[in-house]
């Protein structure tokens, strides 16, 4: 049974967790593009700590496969396939939340496409498509539930930036634009709904392990089970000398979504494995 009046005033509740599996008891978050890397990450962790969890996404058997395995494992899981590229599928899915749940207590917009090339090389069908899941996306489906947030006393907004939104890199125009575009919506969001007790920030991943890289040969030595001191050659430039785990951007989430991070709204997140500190 969801508690139908989670408090989101700010309070301080002792050091240490008490219930080191329950920061998002009573909770329903919503998490948009969960089938792979941080997003189905997010799934796993949120609902290891109490949430009831509805993710989306377009790949639908890896969705389906994914909700099935955590609901036998106890965890209170829904899949919804969907592609936030579309204003009906945004609705529909909140709808659908609200529906069932009543309410809607943590967003996290994490789905989103990478695209290579330069101002030149970019298509206009690859221009607008990234624009169109990165930030539209993410406007579009926090304006969905803000009136759900106002209405349930507060509620917290997480959106995926990119390490790369605050320094550019080569052949990425459209991603660089879009991650950008991303951090200042939130401060602009955050600003505007602060005072109705919704916050609103945003994590800013480095480069970061996902399962499609492996097949593909993208980081040739890296796998699922890699350990602290697996090293690909490709990441030699990243202060650390390694990828992050999906696990590990989820946790940095999981740190926004919770009480952890009750007076921070409008802030970034980085987690880049010292990219951005040079």
């Amino acid at each position: 049974m969801q508690n139908p009046n989670p408090t989101y005033h700010h309070q301080v509740t002792g050091e240490g967790y008490p219930n080191p599996n329950g920061r998002l008891l009573d909770r329903v978050a919503l998490i948009t593009g969960g089938t792979s890397g941080i997003g189905k990450a997010t799934v796993e962790l949120f609902a290891a700590e109490g949430s009831t969890v509805v993710f989306t996404g377009r790949r639908k058997g890896l969705g389906e496969a994914l909700a099935h395995q955590l609901t036998s494992s106890g965890r209170l899981v829904f899949f919804i396939s969907a592609d936030h590229r579309l204003p009906d599928d945004c609705q529909r899915v909140v709808e659908a939340v609200i529906s069932r749940f009543g309410r809607v207590d943590i967003l996290f917009n994490n789905a989103g496409i990478v695209v290579s090339g330069t101002a030149e090389s970019t298509s206009e069908a690859d221009w607008f498509d990234t624009l169109d899941i990165n930030v539209t996306a993410v406007w579009r489906m926090s304006k969905l539930v803000i009136p759900h947030m106002r209405a349930q006393g507060g509620g917290v907004i997480i959106n995926n930036a990119s390490d790369w939104g605050l320094v550019a890199g080569s052949e990425a125009v459209a991603y660089c634009t879009s991650k950008g575009a991303v951090i200042q919506m939130t401060r602009a969001i955050a600003l505007d709904h602060a005072h109705e007790s919704i916050r609103v920030n945003a994590i800013c991943p480095g480069d970061t392990w996902v399962e499609r890289w492996e097949s593909e040969g993208y980081f040739r030595n890296l796998s699922a089970g890699a350990d602290e001191k697996t090293i690909h050659a490709d990441a030699e430039s990243i202060p650390v000398r390694r990828v992050a785990r999906p696990g590990e951007i989820a946790r940095g989430v999981l740190f926004l979504a919770s009480e952890d991070s009750s007076y921070m709204t409008g802030a970034t997140l980085v987690i880049d494995g010292g990219n951005t500190a040079r």
